[in-house]
């Protein structure tokens, strides 16, 4: 899925459990662009190598956080790219989680991360070992080369996911086949006070 990009000198990272190395059978594949082009230009990219695009949407998850794109390629499989400058603390996300770029895939480099039940994974030759983050969070934190403010964010929120269960995202918008990426973000822009904040951060 990153190659396509790679291909066209778009730098793009796989991120999660895919980087890990801790899959699953029902594990994500997700590729993210940290300084997309313009989204025609992803969506050539993978339209020229054949990848189907599924279905595509605008995604604001919380009104203070950073408006992404997502482009659905298949069952598990996504895009993702910012629309607005993104804060240093959401592009941490990705060290925090773990990511490799398209070198690193094609070496078999796998990269330290955290998961969804706040467990450090750190690959091994054999495998990986797990270590809980939580009382930790200052050594993960230098471990993994991110800000201590991610780790305690990623910590906070996921342990509120776990007594409160996934609370929804703040602003979700379908694309239709017609639309485009810049023209749904602008529409929303003008109606949505949380998004035109976001542009003048």
């Amino acid at each position: 899925m990153i190659r396509p990009l790679a291909d066209r000198h778009i730098d793009a990272l796989a991120y999660g459990s895919i980087a890990r190395g801790d899959v699953s059978e029902g594990s994500d594949i997700d590729i993210f662009i940290p300084r997309p082009p313009s989204p025609t230009l992803i969506e050539a990219a993978l339209e020229r190598s054949g990848i189907a695009v599924a279905a595509r949407e605008i995604v604001q998850a919380t009104p203070s956080y950073a408006a992404k794109g997502y482009i659905y390629v298949g069952e598990r499989r996504s895009y993702s790219f910012p629309l607005v400058e993104m804060r240093p603390v959401e592009l941490e996300f990705y060290g925090f989680a773990g990511s490799v770029g398209a070198a690193e895939i094609e070496g078999g480099v796998r990269a330290p991360g955290v998961d969804k039940r706040l467990m450090l994974i750190e690959p091994t030759p054999s495998g990986h070992v797990e270590s809980p983050v939580p009382g930790r969070e200052g050594v993960v934190a230098r471990f993994l080369g991110v800000s201590v403010a991610v780790v305690l964010d990623r910590v906070r929120t996921l342990r509120r996911r776990e007594r409160v269960g996934r609370t929804g995202v703040f602003l979700k918008r379908s694309l239709a086949p017609e639309e485009s990426f810049g023209e749904v973000f602008e529409e929303l822009s003008r109606s949505r006070p949380a998004l035109r904040r976001r542009l003048r951060m």
